[in-house]
């Protein structure tokens, strides 16, 4: 298709590091460099340059974070940069996920259990849909974009091609329209769905939101075709030309359908010998009705429940054969940014091993055929195939990408001129008494504090100590539940609390402006927790208050904290020398506190909406409604692209079910 035009959009010109970063990641990719690391400090504007990359490259990209939330940012973000482009979503599209397993020590199977996000299954279908149409397209997506999202060879294909005139009968126009995915429903009309009234055909395409496609014919001829309101029924836009992109991703045409369903059997007769002769005769029974019913299912109505276990067979791949993922629908050259790499590399090459571990025991015990096996995300070897121009990007770069790449460029200075905390070593010997003095002068100031233990024990006896010194205190780890962690930092932010105490606060939403002291108490004890690049992020943690610093109790000096120190020193340096030649005074953060937390009302004691309580203060009789409730809310939150809050009704909702099933 060519280079891109990509017109982007914003108020500020890059400023700081940028210009330089933007030049040397530009270059680097013209000549050819595979791997290359953009190393940016929080608050650095790495996503403006990233952007800028794009503009100037003319090169259609990827952006690849760690998580859903991370995800939904950069997506708005870029939306905002490129209205005029398509800025796509890929991320999983489940609200809640149980995947199929099975336990063979318990004889307990448990079948798949999962909401589907009827938004994010829209955005999908938008992504690739714009890959087959235009080459201007940025995806920000999850490391979910590696796991099997059907063949672009057959999507193309089933592609439905309708102008004004066009000779096709109202029968064979429904029966291309099944063929690509589309059940028809003359009653409840919604995406991947069409409508027949009289001569009239209403299409409602995968990936639209707004607007369906109405289809008046004249005998079998198209007389014209429009885009109407789907609700409605208003008429938008007159149409010459429509294209009517499949319903789903999972299909094939017609004789690939057939040759589909005759590998299954083959494959089915071929496994239920290997059981019998292996004297497994409930494996081979229980195989043979699950894999017959799914036959009849696909062959009366083209569809099964877990047909993408059977999806080998629809691709026509061969046993082994890496999946179709969203990589092979670009049809140019394209660019893959890894952001926060230093998490999503690791999350990449997990991913085929997690996912082969739970379908074994399925496949042993006779629950799925061994095809299953390729229904599956690629294994980090296969990924790398397609990393052709790449860019690292992460305040604490992993050491593979380091040593991969050909070049680093990086953005350590701040156009806001926020310069980094500086760090303390102190004895770990009387750290207890020392951290307490600390946090009773950060508290004069009317600031927060975060202290950073090695256990959970020792987080919940600190915090109580502290509180017994009429210090505000609570702890935070990972026994304490998603809504009630937000509680948490909400009330650090307002006040209610003076320090937070934990093992691990480099979690997401932390960047909180009110904290200005950072303690890390055993700092010299090796470990995960402990390494450099753990240091560094738990020290980001105090980057947004101007009056914070860092403090590390540590009774030797470690090579990793000997090297967190001299990387954040040398960041400060840079930064500070920065300000001083350009004027520039550095603030502290303002941060709206409402937009961080779930706001809870609990005065209206005569009309009680319970989906807001604690679970503990949820009557029995009221759960079923209050789970109903939360779905409710949990769609919208996640429509609304704010997956942090999903999850944390999502975690509610389970909650609620486990005491359903006690009662």
């Amino acid at each position: 298709m060519g280079r891109a035009e990509f017109e982007l959009y914003s108020p500020f010109s890059p400023a700081g590091d940028q210009p330089k970063a933007i030049e040397k990641l530009v270059e680097g990719v013209r000549k050819g460099m595979r791997f290359q690391v953009l190393l940016g400090v929080t608050g650095s504007g790495k996503s403006f340059t990233m952007a800028n990359v794009i503009k100037e490259l003319g090169m259609p990209a990827i952006i690849i974070e760690p998580n859903k939330t991370l995800a939904g940012q950069i997506y708005m973000e870029f939306k905002a940069f490129f209205p005029k482009n398509a800025v796509e979503f890929l991320v999983s599209y489940y609200d809640y996920y149980q995947p199929e397993s099975y336990l063979p020590e318990y004889d307990l199977y448990i079948e798949k259990e999962a909401i589907i996000n009827e938004e994010i299954d829209r955005l999908r279908h938008s992504t690739t849909r714009s890959l087959m149409v235009r080459n201007d397209v940025i995806i920000s997506a999850t490391v979910s974009a590696i796991y099997n999202i059907g063949s672009p060879k057959h999507y193309g294909a089933l592609k439905i091609t309708l102008r004004h005139k066009q000779k096709i009968s109202m029968f064979e126009l429904m029966r291309k329209l099944v063929a690509a995915g589309y059940i028809r429903q003359d009653i409840e009309f919604k995406r991947s769905t069409f409508r027949v009234r009289g001569d009239t055909v209403d299409i409602f395409p995968a990936y639209e939101e707004n607007y369906a496609v109405r289809v008046e014919m004249f005998g079998d001829e198209i007389e014209s075709i429009k885009l109407i309101d789907p609700l409605s029924g208003v008429v938008v836009e007159k149409l010459k030309e429509v294209e009517i992109f499949p319903g789903s991703h999972y299909i094939a045409p017609q004789d690939e359908y057939k040759r589909a369903l005759s590998s299954i059997k083959e494959e089915l007769k071929k496994r239920y010998d290997e059981f019998i002769k292996s004297n497994k005769v409930q494996e081979a029974e229980r195989l043979k009705r699950r894999v017959e019913h799914d036959l009849e299912m696909l062959e009366n109505f083209g569809y099964c429940k877990g047909i993408e276990n059977y999806s080998r067979h629809f691709d026509g791949r061969t046993p082994g054969e890496p999946p179709f993922t969203i990589f092979d629908y670009f049809q140019d050259d394209f660019l893959i940014f890894i952001d926060e790499s230093h998490i999503t590399i690791p999350q990449l090459r997990a991913m085929y091993k997690g996912d082969y571990t739970r379908k074994f025991n399925l496949v042993e015990y006779g629950w799925r055929l061994p095809s299953a096996y390729d229904n599956r995300p690629l294994k980090f070897e296969e990924f790398e195939k397609f990393m052709k121009h790449v860019i690292f990007v992460s305040a604490t770069p992993g050491d593979w990408e380091l040593e991969v790449a050909e070049q680093v460029v990086e953005q350590i200075v701040r156009p806001t001129g926020i310069v980094d905390p500086p760090v303390e070593i102190r004895p770990a010997k009387e750290q207890i008494k020392d951290v307490v003095n600390e946090v009773v002068e950060t508290k004069s100031k009317g600031w927060r504090s975060f202290i950073i233990t090695l256990t959970k024990r020792q987080a919940e006896e600190l915090s109580e100590y502290f509180n017994q010194l009429g210090i505000k205190s609570m702890y935070l780890h990972s026994e304490i539940d998603t809504v009630e962690r937000m509680d948490i930092l909400r009330d650090l932010r307002t006040g209610v609390y003076d320090v937070l105490v934990g093992i691990n606060l480099l979690r997401e939403g932390l960047d909180i402006p009110e904290v200005a002291l950072v303690a890390i108490l055993d700092a010299d004890n090796e470990g995960f927790l402990r390494s450099e690049r753990s240091i560094i992020q738990i020290a980001g943690r105090a980057a947004r208050n101007i009056e914070s610093k860092v403090i590390l109790y540590a009774d030797r000096i470690t090579k990793s904290i000997k090297k967190a120190v001299e990387e954040m020193e040398r960041r400060r340096k840079i930064q500070i020398e920065y300000n001083a030649k350009h004027g520039i005074t550095p603030k502290t953060i303002i941060k709206d506190i409402r937009s961080f937390i779930l706001s809870k009302d609990k005065e209206d004691w005569y009309n009680l909406d319970w989906s807001d309580f604690p679970i503990t203060e949820i009557p029995p009789s009221k759960i079923p409604e209050t789970i109903k409730e939360l779905e409710k809310k949990m769609k919208e939150y996640a429509k609304a692209l704010e997956f942090e809050k999903a999850a944390q009704l999502r975690d509610k909702i389970r909650e609620l079910r486990k005491i359903m099933l006690q009662l």
